[in-house]
């Protein structure tokens, strides 16, 4: 599927294929911590009434999905898994009331050792869905072509596009978020990239056929 793609039955199939996307990868904990992720810190951040924020083991949670979904890198989550509760507390309180202002919120979390932007917005998604996506390799190639620049301004970019891809998909009365737009996008490359790798396997099982 691409990004350009107007058909909302498309981008439906995709983001209603998400989970099991999710359990083919096989990756150890991946279910767990995308549940934790998806369904759990929601309800746990906006609980936290009036001053919604994260705790360390939070963060350190959502980084484990973040690392076990993507790019596996150790370093990071022993950053932020030694990060000081208050200072993770503080800076997750001053972003979240950042918003609907995405730049001062991504700024407020990557003072944080070990986030960056794509965690920050990893961050920002599980409170504010409907504002700001997360920043994932797959949907960065998907909407603007390249993954290789995690800067904030790479963020914002990415944030503009998904925002007024969501509110085109939502226009015929369809309730699409940016973040549905990001796991729609991620979904539908894990897909194409497990068909390719399955036509590759019954193309070399031929040939060994033929031998």
């Amino acid at each position: 599927m691409e990004f350009k793609s107007s058909d909302v039955n498309q981008w439906k199939e995709a983001l209603s294929l998400y989970d099991s996307r999710i359990e083919s990868m096989n990756k150890p904990d991946l279910e767990s911590l995308n549940n934790f992720y998806c369904k759990q810190l929601p309800s746990l951040l906006h609980q936290r009434n009036p001053n919604p924020h994260l705790t360390t083991p939070e963060l350190s949670k959502l980084m484990q999905w973040k690392l076990t979904r993507g790019k596996w890198r150790p370093r990071l989550l022993d950053f932020v898994s030694s990060l000081d509760e208050q200072t993770v507390k503080s800076a997750s309180e001053k972003a979240f009331k950042s918003l609907p202002e995405v730049s001062k919120a991504i700024s407020e979390l990557t003072v944080l050792k070990g986030v960056g932007p794509a965690t920050a917005s990893a961050v920002l998604a599980a409170y504010a869905p409907d504002v700001a996506p997360f920043m994932s390799d797959e949907a960065m190639v998907a909407a603007l072509g390249n993954s290789k620049e995690y800067t904030l301004k790479q963020y914002l970019l990415f944030v503009e596009k998904l925002q007024a891809k969501a509110k085109e998909l939502s226009a015929d009365g369809d309730l699409f978020t940016p973040s549905d737009v990001e796991r729609a996008l991620w979904s539908s490359a894990i897909g194409a990239k497990f068909e390719a790798s399955s036509n590759t396997d019954i193309k070399s099982s031929k040939k060994k056929r033929k031998r």
